[in-house]
């Protein structure tokens, strides 16, 4: 019995393939979607109405032939503008001759939509910066220590006037990330726009991840600033404790030298509490969690 099993799958496999044939050798009617994609315009020309993205084809053929439109990546179905500006409607059907791929090994029965209505204008270049569209998830005790970064942060597209006219920047396509733990860097493309080019399919954006810690500076000095020449202040007290978030890394690194602990006289004669907040000023990508204490005693001297 064992030794028939090869001879029983070879002929099953026979029969499938047989039956295939022969059934794909059949007529069908079926439809497929393909990807609008209008083309030829003038030079210094183009077009910011909306078009449906994709046209919708009813197709006869040989199932063989219908099968194999599956196969590999979705043909454009392209639409030539042709000479002239302003207004034009665009009759789908014409344009079979211009997408050979479709129409020599099967047949047309319909398309949808089966008019497309444009605006050819002249076009416009400008540069304008990017904006990428993230939503990004950490893991417990992570976040971003420093600001993304984005190369290229500008770029130089060319579009329809009317188009152009009402575009600020340019956005990517959403991406989203979670569990982020470390640094990450990531290429995103640009969102498309009816009419625009770009010169480049993508930008790169950087994730700078640390794990998120805390750290206290410790006995900073406060400075009395614009104090008159006949005029002393005495704080108490002169010195206070910091204490700041940020990325392990970019903790690890800071010196007492980089923060700055202040107040001014003129706030201080301002004041009716007997005390004042200082001001402090903090490294880059650090963030300030408290001062110890939170606000300084004064006494000013006169000579």
């Amino acid at each position: 019995m064992r030794k028939n099993i090869p001879i029983i799958i070879l002929s099953l496999l026979f029969s499938i393939v047989l039956w295939v044939s022969i059934t794909l050798s059949n007529e069908y009617y079926t439809t497929y979607n393909f990807p609008l994609k209008l083309v030829d315009f003038p030079k210094g020309y183009s077009s910011g109405v909306e078009i449906p993205k994709d046209v919708s084809v009813k197709l006869k053929g040989q199932g063989w032939k219908l099968f194999a439109l599956n196969l590999g990546s979705r043909s454009n179905y392209k639409v030539s503008v042709g000479k002239g500006r302003g207004k034009k409607v665009l009759n789908l059907s014409t344009f079979l001759g211009e997408n050979q791929w479709l129409s020599s090994d099967v047949e047309v029965i319909s398309i949808q939509p089966k008019f497309v209505s444009i605006k050819v204008e002249r076009t416009r270049t400008k540069k304008l910066k990017v904006i990428p569209q993230l939503k990004l998830a950490f893991k417990p005790g992570y976040g971003l220590a420093t600001e993304i970064k984005i190369s290229p942060d500008t770029i130089v597209v060319t579009g329809p006037r009317s188009t152009m006219r009402k575009l600020n920047s340019i956005l990517t396509n959403e991406i989203v990330l979670n569990g982020l733990d470390k640094a990450t860097q990531k290429e995103i493309s640009f969102m498309d726009i009816q009419g625009v080019t770009y010169p480049i399919d993508k930008t790169t954006i950087t994730l700078d991840v640390q794990k998120i810690v805390e750290k206290n500076i410790e006995n900073l000095s406060v400075d009395v600033l614009n104090v008159p020449k006949n005029r002393e202040v005495v704080l108490l007290p002169n010195k206070i404790t910091v204490s700041i978030r940020g990325g392990i890394d970019v903790l690890g690194k800071l010196t007492k030298d980089q923060f700055k602990a202040s107040v001014n006289y003129r706030d201080i004669i301002r004041d009716t509490l007997g005390s004042i907040q200082p001001k402090i000023i903090l490294p880059e990508n650090t963030t300030l969690l408290f001062t110890q204490p939170e606000r300084v005693q004064y006494v000013i001297k006169k000579y």
